[in-house]
C-alpha cells in the first residue's frame, strides 16, 4: 500500500513539472485575458527586396591607368556647372538619398576630407561641415505662465532641397602614349544660393569642395537611380566615370582666371562654352591625317 502511495505520489509530481516546463515564462497562469507568448527571437528583419543585395557594399574602385608626366604633350582645367533641376540629373536629387547628403555625411563621418576652396589646401572640420548651411535664428514666445514676452533662439537646419547645382573641376589632357584624349574629374563641390532681405538672389557660393579622387570609394558603395530598372546596379562613381550627367562649362582656365559669366552674358556665353568644347574635341582630331 505505501508502496503504490509513492508511485501515486511520484507520477503527480512529474505531470506538475512537465506542465510547468511547457507554461509560457511571460504568461502569469492567473491571468484569464493573457493570450499564449510569441516568441520574437525567430524573427529576422524583413528585407525589402527580393534577396538581401550585397553587390554595391562589394564594390571596389579600379584604379587610373598610370600616366607619365612627359607623355602628357597638351592639358586643360575645366569647370562645369551641374543643374540637378535638368532631366537628365533628377537621381541627383532623389528624395531617399540626395547626393548632396552622401557628400555631408561622408564629411561629417571622417571618410573624406572637404576644403573651403578647389586649390584643396585648407580643411574643414568635421563639425563645421556638419553645420554648414545651419542658421540661428531668434522668435518672439510669450512665457504661458508668467505672460511675459521673451526671446528664444531657434536652430533652422540646411534644406536640402536648396541645393540645386553643383561644381565639377575636371582636367582635359591628351596622352600621347595612348594617342587619347582623356578627362579626370578633380573636385566637386555644392553650390549654395544667397539671397537677401527681399527675397532677392544675389549669388552663389560653393559650400565646400571635396577631391574627388578620394571620393571614389564612398561613390563606389553608394547606389544611384538608373531610369527604368530598379534591378540596375548603378553606383555614383559610375555615373560619374561613364559622364551619365549633363552640365555646361562656366569657366576654363587662363591668364586672367575669369569665369564666362565675367565678361559674357546671354546668347554669347552658350556661344563661348560651346566654342571651348568644341576647342577639345577638335585638339584630338586635328592629330590625325585622313
Amino acid at each position: 500500500m505505501k508502496i503504490a502511495l509513492k508511485l501515486l505520489t511520484l507520477a503527480a509530481l512529474l505531470v506538475s513539472t512537465s506542465l510547468a516546463a511547457q507554461r509560457p515564462q511571460n504568461v502569469m497562469m492567473d491571468d484569464p485575458t493573457a493570450g499564449p507568448a510569441i516568441d520574437t527571437s525567430k524573427y529576422m528583419t524583413p528585407v525589402n527586396d527580393i534577396i538581401d543585395k550585397r553587390d554595391m557594399l562589394e564594390r571596389r574602385v579600379l584604379p587610373y591607368d598610370h600616366v607619365r608626366e612627359a607623355d602628357i604633350m597638351w592639358q586643360k582645367r575645366i569647370w562645369r556647372v551641374l543643374d540637378i533641376r535638368e532631366k537628365m540629373n533628377l537621381p541627383f536629387a532623389y528624395p531617399e538619398r540626395p547626393f548632396f547628403t552622401i557628400l555631408q555625411e561622408a564629411g561629417s563621418n571622417g571618410e573624406i576630407a572637404a576644403y573651403i576652396d578647389d586649390s584643396f589646401e585648407t580643411r574643414l572640420s568635421a563639425e563645421e561641415i556638419q553645420n554648414l548651411g545651419r542658421k540661428v535664428d531668434t522668435i518672439r514666445r510669450v512665457d504661458p505662465i508668467t505672460y511675459e514676452e521673451e526671446i528664444v533662439p531657434v536652430v533652422n537646419e540646411l534644406d536640402v532641397e536648396t541645393i540645386k547645382r553643383f561644381r565639377v573641376m575636371e582636367i582635359w589632357f591628351f596622352d600621347e602614349e595612348t594617342s587619347t584624349m582623356q578627362v579626370r574629374i578633380l573636385g566637386l563641390a555644392p553650390l549654395k544660393e544667397e539671397y537677401d532681405e527681399m527675397g532677392n538672389l544675389l549669388f552663389e557660393i560653393p559650400m565646400f569642395w571635396v577631391y574627388y579622387p578620394e571620393l571614389r570609394e564612398v561613390l563606389a558603395k553608394e547606389e544611384a537611380y538608373a531610369y527604368g530598372n530598379d534591378a540596375a546596379s548603378r553606383s555614383w562613381e559610375d555615373v560619374f566615370e561613364s559622364r551619365f550627367f549633363s552640365s555646361y562649362i562656366y569657366k576654363e582656365s587662363d591668364v586672367q582666371s575669369r569665369a564666362l559669366k565675367d565678361y559674357l552674358t546671354g546668347y554669347d556665353l552658350l556661344l563661348e562654352a560651346d566654342r571651348i568644347k568644341q576647342e577639345i574635341f577638335n585638339y584630338e582630331h586635328d592629330l590625325w591625317e585622313y
